[in-house]
């Protein structure tokens, strides 16, 4: 059973609660909290795209510089630089965007969004996977794979990303969903993809897991977007290595391995930052006023504060 995590109060009244569950790794791996269910699957969603990027770098994916493996693993908010490490990448390897199997869409970023209204209107290049993709067919050069049908699940591209992932996670083989973008999504259970995460900070410097934390520490907006809930949390937390997943998903790890990672029931993304925060000053991190800020969402009526959201006291 999940648990309440995230409350909203507003004019002194508990307006709502956000339930979910959490789980929090100590140095060594071991569970210094779980609550809710931390052991059965979950779609980990976006909060994949680290492992998906490692098998990509496992076959052979050979970004640039560290932008270029940010963005393989970036749910982006499709600003322009985001979008030019998309294309530079489709361009080495003589893609169009066309080449992208993810849907069109349009950017997240509200002045891109309205950039792209007002002239090409939407393309997968500003869906928020598709510097994952173009990392994706750029493998699939590499490797002379088939450079269409790398959705399937049988395609030789797809098969290395479950290898890695089940050997990443040790999670036994189980039933694949369809992700957003369209791609596979292996199920994997909390803790899990905690241990996964600080797996990715603990690994030695240079070698592949490392190369992704440190890239994505590196540049943070690479993976997300102005005002973006990692962007945040990594400029605040030196040291951090997180990515959110859609509907409530987040996972992080500290460079000692300390890790959490959790899900919110209903998925709303207004819970994300109270939890995350209250879980990061559970871990110990030095506190700042900026972590001050992040931990506690203003609730509105009219131009006022007359209220909060945040993490409900004493639950972690």
């Amino acid at each position: 059973m999940s648990v309440e995590l995230v409350e909203v109060v507003r004019s002194g009244f508990r307006e709502c609660v956000h339930r979910g569950s959490v789980v929090v790794l100590d140095a060594d791996g071991t569970p210094t909290l779980e609550l809710g269910e931390v052991h059965g699957p979950i779609f980990p969603r976006s909060t994949n795209k680290p492992m998906q990027a490692l098998a990509l770098l496992r076959n052979g994916f050979d970004p640039v510089d560290d932008d270029e493996l940010a963005v393989a693993t970036a749910s982006h908010f499709g600003e322009p630089d985001h979008i030019a490490l998309v294309r530079r990448l489709l361009d080495r390897y003589g893609f169009a965007p066309t080449d992208l199997a993810c849907p069109p869409d349009l950017p997240f970023e509200d002045r891109a969004r309205a950039a792209a209204l007002t002239g090409s209107g939407p393309s997968p290049l500003y869906m928020n996977c598709s510097g994952k993709h173009a990392a994706m067919l750029a493998t699939c050069a590499i490797n002379d794979w088939p450079r269409t049908g790398y959705l399937d699940v049988e395609h030789p591209l797809q098969q290395a990303v479950l290898a890695t992932i089940a050997d990443v996670t040790g999670e036994p083989e189980t039933d694949l969903g369809i992700d957003g973008c369209g791609l596979p999504i292996v199920p994997v259970s909390l803790v899990n993809l905690a241990r996964a995460f600080a797996g990715f900070t603990t690994a030695e410097t240079g070698t592949a897991p490392r190369r992704i934390a440190d890239a994505v520490r590196a540049n943070p907006r690479v993976i997300s977007g102005t005002k973006g809930p990692d962007l945040l949390a990594m400029a605040a937390t030196p040291g951090l290595f997180c990515k959110i997943g859609a509907d409530g998903v987040h996972a992080g790890a500290l460079p000692d391995g300390r890790a959490f990672a959790y899900k919110i029931d209903d998925g709303h993304d207004r819970a994300r930052m109270p939890l995350t925060l209250a879980i990061l000053r559970g871990l110990g991190v030095d506190w700042t006023d900026e972590h001050t800020d992040l931990a506690a969402t203003a609730v509105l009526g009219g131009d006022a504060r007359v209220g909060v959201i945040r993490a409900i006291p004493g639950v972690l």
